[in-house]
């Protein structure tokens, strides 16, 4: 579910994954196994990566909870 909403972000941020990787000082796999939820961000990742595409991490947890 947070894969999802994440690679929704990244695509309508305009970012390919090795670019929000760059911004977020992350791997481009884990980026990728994020978007495939093969893996739980740590909060201050998800801090960095919401910040790397212009969104607010909270907006991202409100669509996650709209999802349920």
């Amino acid at each position: 579910m947070l894969g999802a909403e994440l690679k929704r972000a990244r695509l309508k941020a305009g970012l390919t994954q090795e670019a929000l990787a760059f911004k977020a000082n992350v791997h481009r796999t884990y980026v990728s196994m994020l978007e495939r939820d093969k893996g739980s961000p740590t909060l201050e990742t998800l801090m960095n990566l919401c910040s790397a595409m212009g969104i607010k991490a909270s907006d991202l947890v409100r669509r996650l909870e709209k999802a349920r």
